[in-house]
């Protein structure tokens, strides 16, 4: 009951429909109640009728009474003869012409017109009519009868109203939760966005009542995205107002390792050179992120992986020849996919530099790309310590790093990979590439086949 109280409260659909649920059984309630007793006062009516035309057409056609016998039955009658009609005389004149006497003893002090009488143990409803003739006629039924007869006739105007109010009511909540449809629509298709997808809501099918609601929701999804345009300007700003003092500062670097200096000196100046060249990296990949972040294009053209791969692994070559690493391609499969370019490069790039990172020196590190139940599956698979299952969940935020790493870098590789993706409708995956040993990552990509989400 409580749960049903709170529901009650808490859900308008629930609400309406119990409502008009209610209303509707409360009406028909009293409908039937007014239609049986209705029925049942004119299906009385109609039989004292039926015992006046008795009466009446007793005088006019001058009719011989016969009474019944002794079986209870008059002659030539029937189980349906349920009209008696006798003489309204003492008892001993009152009989037919064969001289029974008449079945109900009466009085003979009624006066014309309609009574209702207990004879014996029944009770009778008796018409007492003058003839034309002079004799005093009682054309009599028993009320059980005219009772039953009119139970039934009210019975059956009830039962328009028990077959109609059920099939009312379904009607009833099945209109309320058809009309409250297109607002559960609503409901799921903005809760289904991407973070990135902040385009107004459509007001077209919605009932004028929850426009308001649609046109204020409208309006913050402006603000919102407002907010996070001047956001991405700020930092794509800041990241190309610092990209100038950086350089300068390598140049300085550079210059300044030309000239003679002591061991200490040199020494303090390969840590100077090492900061700002991660100085211009974490800059480089702030870029990366505020265009990740930003709409993409309609694409007319699909991007093929394997030349992605050849493109990164130029790029990241002589990082993984430093540390001895073996890094190539497996297999000649490739796959045509319906992403920009430049998305598709800054995903894989990212994977491969943070596989270079964490890889040890001599170690091992794969792509590959395969279709799977039609998607491109992109597989970038190393030898390093891998990423442990309880940070799994944190790897893809801005800024963090596994506990325990030793690697330089910003934190940022994972978060523009994942940025990327979900504005793309694809989706990522990590796992250890050897699971017994839980050691290495293997990055895994699930790109459609069919179309990129754009």
């Amino acid at each position: 009951m409580a749960g049903f109280k709170r529901r009650l409260s808490e859900s308008i659909q629930f609400k309406l429909s119990f409502s008009l649920s209610l209303a509707i059984f409360l009406i028909a309630v009293v409908a039937g109640v007014f239609s049986f007793v209705s029925a049942f006062d004119k299906a009385h009516e109609l039989q004292d009728n039926t015992l006046h035309q008795v009466a009446s057409l007793f005088d006019r056609q001058h009719l011989t009474l016969t009474y019944p016998g002794e079986d209870g039955k008059a002659k030539d009658s029937d189980d349906d003869n349920l009209v008696i009609v006798q003489y309204l005389v003492d008892g001993d004149k009152a009989v037919d012409k064969f001289g029974v006497a008449a079945p109900l003893k009466l009085p003979t002090t009624l006066i014309d017109g309609f009574h209702t009488l207990e004879v014996g143990s029944e009770q009778f409803r008796v018409l007492v009519k003058t003839t034309s003739s002079g004799e005093r006629i009682a054309v009599a039924q028993e009320t059980s009868v005219r009772d039953e007869i009119a139970r039934d006739s009210a019975v059956r105007t009830l039962m328009p109203f028990l077959i109609l109010v059920p099939v009312l009511l379904l009607i009833v909540a099945d209109l309320v939760r058809k009309m409250f449809r297109p607002i559960a629509t609503l409901s799921m298709e903005i809760d289904q966005r991407a973070e990135q997808e902040l385009h107004p809501v459509g007001e077209g099918n919605l009932p004028v009542e929850v426009r308001p609601f649609v046109v204020a929701i409208n309006r913050l999804l402006n603000r919102v995205a407002q907010a996070m345009d001047g956001q991405r300007r700020f930092v794509a700003d800041a990241a190309h107002e610092l990209r100038s003092p950086l350089t300068a500062m390598s140049l300085q670097a550079e210059r300044l390792a030309d000239a003679e200096m002591s061991d200490l000196a040199r020494q303090r100046l390969n840590v100077l050179q090492r900061g700002i060249e991660r100085g211009r990296n974490l800059l480089d990949q702030l870029l990366s992120l505020a265009k990740a972040q930003a709409m993409p294009e309609q694409l007319n053209s699909r991007v093929s992986v394997q030349g992605i791969f050849r493109r990164v692994l130029e790029d990241l070559l002589p990082l993984a020849e430093a540390k001895r690493i073996d890094i190539g391609v497996e297999g000649e499969q490739d796959a045509h996919l319906a992403m920009s370019e430049l998305d598709l490069i800054a995903v894989v790039k990212n994977l491969v530099d943070n596989a270079i990172a964490y890889t040890p020196l001599g170690g091992r590190i794969d792509l590959s790309v395969n279709t799977d139940n039609g998607y491109a599956v992109l597989s970038i698979e190393d030898n390093g310590p891998g990423i442990a299952l309880t940070e799994r969940g944190r790897v893809f935020d801005p800024f963090y790093r596994t506990l325990g790493s030793d690697s330089i870098g910003s934190g940022l590789g994972l978060s523009i990979v994942k940025t990327i993706l979900d504005r793309v409708g694809a989706r990522v995956m990590l796992d250890f590439t050897d699971p017994l040993k839980q050691s290495g990552l293997c990055v895994r990509v699930f790109v459609s086949l069919d179309s990129a989400k754009q």
